[in-house]
C-alpha cells in the first residue's frame, strides 16, 4: 500500500478514488473466484486419474469438486459484472490456454501439475492484489468516516451531486 495522506485529499477525489478501486476489487475477486474454481477442477481429475480412473470428467464435475471455499473476508459480496475483455479476464484465460486447461483430460500427470501449480499460483497472486485494494480502500473509508464524525464533512453533502 502507498504511504498517501488522504487527509490532503477533496472528499469528491476520496469518494472517487474509493469508487475506483472498489471496481477494481470486483474485477480482482472475480478473476480470483475463476481461478479457484478452475484450481479445484484440475485436482478433481489429477485425483480421479489417480485413482481407478474410471468415468468421464463429466461425471467428477457432476459428483462435486468440494465445497465453496470461504471468500475470507467479511465484506458482503456485491454484484459485479466483469466483462470478457478486461485486461485480467485476458490474462487469466490467455495463462489457462497456455497451460492448456481446455485440453486437461488430454493432459499427462505432468502437465495437469503444472496446470494446477499455475492456476494456483495466479489465484494467490489475485489473492494478494486483492488484500493490498482492502487495505487502501478500508484506509479511505476510515479517512470518510473521520470527516464525518469530526465535522470535516456534512451528510448533506451524499445528496449533493
Amino acid at each position: 500500500m502507498k504511504d498517501e495522506n488522504f487527509a490532503s485529499m477533496p472528499l469528491d477525489e476520496l469518494r472517487a478514488e474509493r469508487d475506483s478501486l472498489r471496481a477494481e476489487e470486483d474485477a480482482v475477486s472475480f478473476v480470483r473466484r475463476l481461478a479457484q474454481g478452475r484450481v479445484d477442477l484440475v485436482a478433481a481429475v489429477r485425483a480421479h486419474r489417480e485413482s481407478d480412473g474410471t468415468g468421464s470428467v463429466a461425471d467428477i464435475i457432476r459428483s462435486g469438486v468440494g465445497s465453496a471455499p470461504s471468500t475470507g473476508s467479511s465484506r458482503p459480496p456485491r454484484d459485479t459484472e466483469v466483462a470478457a475483455d478486461h485486461p485480467l479476464m485476458e490474462e487469466f484465460e490467455s495463462l489457462s490456454d497456455r497451460l492448456g486447461f481446455d485440453d486437461m483430460v488430454e493432459l499427462d500427470l505432468e502437465a495437469l501439475t503444472e496446470l494446477g501449480r499455475g492456476l494456483a499460483d495466479f489465484e494467490g497472486q489475485m489473492s494478494a492484489r486483492r488484500r493490498e485494494l482492502f487495505d487502501r480502500i478500508d484506509a479511505l473509508t476510515a479517512e470518510l468516516v473521520r470527516r464525518y464524525r469530526d465535522g470535516d464533512a456534512s451528510v448533506d453533502s451524499l445528496l449533493q451531486g
